[in-house]
């Protein structure tokens, strides 16, 4: 298996008599987008402030990129891109003036700065806004520039602190495609939010709370195991629902409305196989797939660990 390219063990803070990250292990795989989620307060914030090396863990330890991040904090730094929730962009300078001086501080060449910023500010849709003053943005306008600068020095590893706060949904899609798009060309994303829907977009989810992990795995695998399952309705002429029961065999179809519904715990083959044979022997079926919300996965795991009913 390929060595994690961010790997913190038994990383804990202190701050007096409060814990607020209590033995936290986690791992994260190259090229890899991977959600760190809790309600707030939970320690994701002061996690990622350590795991950037802008905070020094009361103990454990942290290698990002085969960097050991507590004893060289400054070396990391040049292989990671930060974004957090309030956009760094500095008020009273233009786009292009924040640009240029975030290129300084990455010692970016002026050669390297055009190549850099001529294909993020096209890729991004940023040229009308360049001459703009920051503090006139529209709050998706200033996302998409705080992911351009965070990236412009094309860093391997890239953490979002709650970067869609504050930003509607439709913006928040194109967001997300950014950060994919990220994760395709390899780089490793690690991404904290609160809206736990955007787990989905993710590779690996881990849930922790006051400080402690309390799951960890791929989102469909933690739909299996703390989920009801899946809803799935299927509308179908009243002379087609026999015949559709007998294909589902095995899945204990259900009336249901204007057909038939099944509660799969998982979208497996088998399931799969077997609303393809429906859909062959019955054109006319539609088919609706309503998959549990991270929402009541995080409420389940949050019970089960003991933090909630």
């Amino acid at each position: 298996m390929t060595a994690p390219i961010i790997h913190a063990e038994g990383l804990t803070k202190r701050f007096g008599d409060f814990t607020a990250v209590d033995g936290l292990s986690i791992a994260v795989q190259p090229g890899a987008i991977f959600a760190f989620l809790g309600a707030n307060g939970s320690g994701k914030s002061t996690t990622i402030r350590m795991l950037i090396g802008l905070l020094q863990p009361t103990a454990g330890s942290i290698r990002v990129d085969g960097i050991d991040v507590m004893r060289q904090p400054h070396r990391v730094r040049g292989r990671i891109g930060y974004m957090g929730q309030k956009v760094s962009l500095y008020r009273g300078l233009s786009l292009r003036e924040n640009v240029e001086f975030y290129a300084g501080l990455f010692g970016l060449s002026s050669s390297e700065l055009e190549r850099s910023w001529g294909a993020l500010r096209e890729r991004f849709a940023l040229g009308e806004a360049e001459a703009e003053k920051t503090d006139d943005l529209p709050a998706g306008v200033r996302q998409r520039a705080g992911l351009a600068l965070s990236i412009i020095h094309r860093p391997r590893v890239l953490f979002l602190d709650e970067p869609t706060a504050g930003v509607d949904v439709h913006h928040r899609g194109l967001f997300w495609e950014l950060i994919q798009e990220e994760a395709g060309a390899g780089v490793t994303v690690f991404v904290t939010t609160h809206f736990l829907e955007e787990a989905d977009y993710c590779d690996w989810v881990c849930f922790i709370d006051a400080g402690r992990l309390i799951a960890d795995a791929a989102p469909e695998a933690l739909r299996q195991q703390h989920a009801e399952g899946y809803r799935v309705a299927l509308a179908l002429p009243p002379t087609a629902r026999a015949q559709a029961a007998e294909l589902l065999a095995g899945l204990a179809p259900q009336p249901s409305g204007d057909g038939l519904e099944i509660q799969p715990r998982a979208m497996e083959p088998a399931v799969l196989r077997a609303l393809d044979r429906v859909v062959a022997a019955v054109p006319d079926a539609r088919i609706h797939i309503e998959q549990p919300s991270m929402t009541e996965v995080f409420r389940r795991v949050l019970a089960g660990a003991g933090g909630g009913a």
